[in-house]
């Protein structure tokens, strides 16, 4: 009977987002009206004249001026600093040393919708997506032939970009509690440092972050399969995800772990409860073919309405998630354990750090060798065993000459002290 009783109140409020007085407010368009409006920001998005939305280039800050428009239209207010968060990423970067770039100017644009309860209010649930892409492909392309011509993105991210627009929208009919802060994000493609430099530079502290809720590839949706992740990263995210699914009606695939290649991984990594939305991978991921044109704009629509009712349901909450730290996922059936990968040791390192001399980290995974093995976020790593570690490619190399089991000395820098840690190197998920 509880359970029953939880489905129908949480399957009236995504009704409403869906289809019932939020629709009928003239803020609020109709469905047609809101794919129309959703496959027209992915079209502007992924336009050629944008030349694949790089972060550091010409066509990334028309995609930025873009977003901050598309934000005040749908309601949102800029923060004290105006609607960019600009940030430098420096040449020594392991990011930016694989693409073979230079210094590197990126912005995030946030925009904010104020809670309504004025204690609640102090409190954040944050909607993000990265609205950068390949630029001219190279460096993160899988079609290498066609390197030189415009990687439009219109499902990795222009997608998610333009479903904050109409989740912002949603939501701005009926404001939450909480106070929800919308991020695009820049330079998700070359590490996710948009997203790793607002966890280090946040307009509300993390401590008052309930969630961080992901788009990321949300325009290719088929057969109503839904992917999430993140669904085990707080205790009380399964049950709400079903009881809204109940009335959204997606074959939804949950998947718990918190750590993926998109931004939700910097807030994971700081101990904030994420979802990732995703619609899954298609033969145009990171190629040029990738055009707006193949985008499903209702189904785009769908995932933003229900992706809005789970910010909502956050954002009403009477008491914060509870926050849970997931380890890594056991390898697939048949996946040799040491490959051409060597041992593991469950480390995020720092992608946009451009110190010398080792690899410094974010974080560590639940349960992982280097989490046994005392290592904590902040660690600078400069030695693995025999072997130095003087960037990430160093690192790498060092962990391809060891093999789970093998007992190692891990030399890291913490606040300014050199400490030999003892770690046995395992393989993912054992």
């Amino acid at each position: 009977m509880t359970r029953t009783l939880a489905r129908c109140s949480l399957g009236v409020l995504l009704g409403a987002l869906l289809a019932g007085p939020l629709a009928a407010q003239a803020a609020v368009p109709s469905l047609d009206k809101a794919a129309k409006r959703a496959q027209t920001d992915v079209k502007v998005l992924a336009a050629d004249e944008l030349g694949g939305r790089l972060t550091g280039t010409a066509g990334a800050d028309s995609a930025a001026a873009y977003v901050a428009r598309r934000f005040a239209q749908v309601g949102l207010q800029p923060p004290p600093g105006g609607w960019f968060q600009p940030f430098t990423v420096s040449k020594d970067a392991p990011a930016v040393q694989h693409a073979n770039l230079g210094d590197l100017n990126g912005k995030n644009v946030i925009g904010i919708l104020p809670g309504r309860d004025p204690v609640l209010r102090n409190e954040t649930v944050i909607v993000g997506a990265h609205y950068d892409h390949l630029g001219l492909g190279g460096f993160g392309a899988l079609d290498p032939d066609s390197a030189g011509r415009v990687h439009n993105g219109a499902d990795d991210n222009a997608s998610g970009t333009a479903a904050l627009f109409a989740i912002a929208e949603r939501l701005r009919a009926a404001p939450p509690a909480r106070t929800v802060v919308f991020i695009a994000f820049s330079g998700e493609e070359l590490g996710l440092l948009g997203s790793d430099y607002y966890v280090k530079h946040p307009l509300y502290p993390l401590s008052a972050t309930e969630i961080m809720i992901n788009l990321d590839m949300v325009g290719r949706l088929k057969n109503d399969k839904l992917i999430v992740y993140g669904t085990g990263t707080a205790t009380e995210i399964p049950a709400l995800l079903d009881s809204l699914n109940w009335y959204a009606k997606f074959d939804l695939r949950p998947q718990p772990e918190g750590y993926g290649p998109s931004d939700q991984t910097s807030f994971y990594a700081a101990k904030i409860p994420v979802l990732h939305f995703f619609t899954d991978l298609h033969g145009d991921y990171h190629r040029s073919s990738d055009d707006w044109d193949k985008i499903n704009a209702q189904g785009l629509v769908r995932v933003a309405d229900f992706a809005a009712a789970v910010a909502t349901a956050m954002g009403n909450r009477p008491t914060r998630l509870t926050f849970v730290d997931v380890p890594p996922p056991a390898p697939k059936a048949g996946a040799a354990a040491t490959g051409g990968y060597g041992a593991y040791l469950g480390t995020i390192p720092d992608m946009a750090s451009g110190e010398t001399g080792g690899v410094r980290i974010t974080g560590v995974s639940k349960g992982s060798p280097a989490e046994l093995g005392g290592m904590k976020g902040g660690d600078m790593i400069t030695k693995i065993g025999d072997y130095d570690v003087p960037d990430l490619a160093g690192m790498t190399d060092a962990l391809r000459n060891y093999k789970p089991g093998d007992k190692v000395v891990v030399i890291v820098v913490r606040d300014g002290k050199e400490l030999g840690l003892d770690i046995t190197l395992g393989k993912r998920g054992g």
